[in-house]
């Protein structure tokens, strides 16, 4: 994560605020329908996970910094359904309904639920074992892609350079930054590492606060004190 999606603690954002209260789900219909069509599409298998948070996070960064979170969702989605092959922009613009190829694969409402609750999951098995252990101290890497130049990535820049400690291991997973670009699983072992505020951010508001990311193991290395 080194665009404008990854906000942790940029300049300028202003503060969080954890108690806003309960809030309604949706804030208006359109939301709830953004993201049944966006759920809905990915049972069309043009794309995984991945590919779908990169299409998020490829939007213009001056949209992205002022576009509503379903907003970003729904916009995502078409430029998704266009390189994918799936629709034409025009279509857009004069929507007809018609039989398309892959109408076979659409998701229908009696299974959403069978569906949604089996999700997609991650985990997978490798022979190679975790090269770090609980316990131990590692450092990140940079935030980079190192198979794509500006390709997706799961470590955020915020914590990128820094010193943390393995918490957990939770055995290997699809690797993120291959699966959003048609590289494959290529799974590897994943960390939960713990960080200090004041390793991450300069003055933080409170320094001893822990800080925890989920982690690939190529995004680490080993470091002493």
């Amino acid at each position: 994560m080194t665009r404008v999606h990854d906000m942790g603690g940029r300049y300028g954002d202003g503060k969080i605020n954890p108690d806003l209260g309960k809030e309604d789900v949706f804030k208006a219909k359109w939301h709830a329908r953004a993201l049944a069509v966006t759920l809905a599409s990915g049972s069309l298998k043009k794309w995984n996970l991945d590919m779908s948070r990169h299409a998020r996070e490829c939007l213009p960064p001056k949209e992205y910094a002022t576009f509503s979170y379903y907003e970003k969702w729904i916009s995502a989605l078409a430029n998704l359904l266009v390189e994918k092959g799936v629709i034409n922009s025009d279509k857009f613009l004069n929507p007809i309904i018609y039989d398309h190829p892959l109408s076979k694969r659409k998701l229908k409402a009696a299974d959403v639920s069978e569906v949604l609750g089996k999700g997609a999951p991650t985990s997978r098995k490798i022979e190679r074992a975790p090269r770090f252990i609980v316990g131990q101290n590692v450092k990140t890497k940079r935030a980079e892609n190192s198979f794509i130049s500006g390709g997706h990535t799961r470590l955020p820049r915020y914590a990128e350079k820094s010193e943390g400690i393995i918490e957990f291991c939770h055995g290997a997973h699809v690797f993120p930054d291959t699966h959003a670009h048609n590289l494959g699983e290529q799974p590897e072992h994943l960390y939960t590492v713990s960080f200090l505020s004041s390793e991450l951010w300069q003055n933080p508001e409170n320094p001893g606060d822990t800080v925890c990311v989920d982690i690939w193991e190529s995004y680490l290395e080993p470091f002493d004190d």
